[in-house]
Order: C-alpha cells, then structure tokens, then sequence
C-alpha cells in the first residue's frame, strides 16, 4: 500500500516529466474535490452523448478524462507518460474513418486554425460519428468573468473559421476563449457551408452556478463539496431558461452526417 510520502514522490515525479502548466491542472485536481465533482458531472454528459464505438480525445491534457474513460485513445500536442499519442489537432497522424467519436475538453479554443482541426475530425470519423465538446460559453454573465478575471483572453472578434498554416512554435496554451461561442453561434451558418457534412445536433449552456463558484483550476473555491450535487441539480432545472445569460459552459455535438446533402 503507498503512504502520502511515497504517493507524493510519484506525483512529483509525473510532474517532472510534463509541462508545468498541466502539472498544476493536476495538482488543483487533486487537491479540489469540488472541482473534481463538477467534471466528473461535465464527463458524465460528454458519455451520455458519444455514437457507439471507437473514441479519440483530443488535448488530454493532465489526463482527467483518461482516469473516467481509460478505453479512450488519447492525445495532446505536449507529451505526457499517460498518452497514447503525441499530436497536433491540425494535423492527426491518424488513417480516414477511423474513430466514431472525438472528445474535447477546454481544447477547441486553444487551436490556432480551428477549421483545420474541423477538417481533420472530417477525415478521422466515421459516418455518424460525432465530435463532442465541453467549452468555455460567453454569455452577458460569464464574459465579466472569463475577461477580467480568467487569465485566456476572449476576443469576438475573431474569426474561427479563419485560414492560415499553423506556427509550430505557438505556446500550446494560447488561447481565445470566444471562439467556441462564435464557431456555433454567429458563424454557425457559415460553419455549415464549409462543412456541409457536419450538422450541429446539440447545443448546451450549463454551469451557471457550480462551476465558477469553484474557481476552476485557480487555488481557490467558494462552494464546498458537500454543496456541488444540490447546485448542479438546480442548474439542470434553470438552464433551459437562463443558460444563454448565465452559462459559463457549452457543450457542443457535432455530428457527421451518413450522407451529404
């Protein structure tokens, strides 16, 4: 059985093998069981929604998801000891039709040229295959707080449906918390025209409260954990109302049609 000294000793040696920036993403997770109850909620609504079959996660990240779902085959363009593969989301070394679904969580907004990413999960799935993601949303009440206080710029201004070759040296964390907002919202239509197989098939505000009470991955939290399951149950009761004022999330499915129309 490990003590606290040997688990701690294994911690830090993981963290020394990957980006100090994700080493803290699993710090806070560890340390924030608030936090890890709000995405063990957000994950259970990313599996409610994927096709049958094979599932690709793009940005793994500090590994949260890979700990919920370990079948998943998971990616990120920095290394880590838990992936199963080190890649760009604008350039999947990966054959045609191969996944029925691809996960994202908090990576959409972190692309450079997200219509390179659209076009590459195009090629990656299957018919009926569905990219399902968890993004920041911009609504009146949470831009306040993902401008001033988070520290991801949020532009919308920008065009997520832009084109250009990638920077090989861009900072994987650079960021534009807007674009998923933009990308199925404004520029939904135009989205659609570009990628004619691709229909949007859910859109969903959540988070209104839980969530920034936690504070995210910031070393504070205002809503202890005892707190986080009555709250998130109040939340699926007004979102359907509040959720485009209040949401400080979005999920998104997108769904690749069997056929083009």
């Amino acid at each position: 059985m490990n003590t606290p000294a040997t688990d701690e000793a294994a911690d830090a040696n993981i963290d020394a093998q990957i980006d100090g920036r994700i080493a803290e993403h699993g710090r806070q997770w560890r340390q924030k069981p608030a936090l890890r109850d709000i995405y063990l909620d957000l994950y259970r609504r990313i599996a409610a929604e994927l096709a049958p079959g094979k599932t690709l996660e793009i940005g793994g990240g500090a590994g949260i998801f890979k700990e919920y779902a370990p079948d998943v085959v998971t990616t990120d363009i920095l290394a880590a000891p838990w992936l199963d593969l080190v890649a760009d989301a604008q350039f999947l070394p990966l054959d045609n039709a191969t996944f029925d679904n691809i996960v994202m969580f908090d990576v959409l907004h972190h692309i450079e040229f997200p219509r390179r990413f659209l076009a590459e999960a195009s090629r990656v799935l299957r018919p009926g295959g569905r990219i399902i993601m968890i993004e920041p949303a911009i609504t009146p009440v949470s831009w306040p707080f993902y401008y001033w206080i988070h520290p991801e710029p949020v532009d919308l201004s920008a065009d997520p449906l832009s084109e250009g070759h990638p920077d090989s040296t861009r900072d994987a964390f650079a960021a534009n918390q807007a674009i998923p907002t933009r990308l199925v919202g404004r520029d939904r239509a135009r989205f659609m025209a570009a990628f004619p197989e691709f229909i949007v098939k859910r859109r969903r505000w959540l988070s209104l409260f839980a969530y920034p009470l936690s504070g995210g991955f910031q070393p504070w939290s205002l809503i202890p954990q005892s707190l986080v399951a009555p709250v998130l149950w109040i939340e699926d009761c007004l979102a359907p109302l509040l959720g485009r004022v209040f949401g400080f999330r979005l999920l998104i499915v997108i769904e690749k049609r069997a056929t083009v129309k």
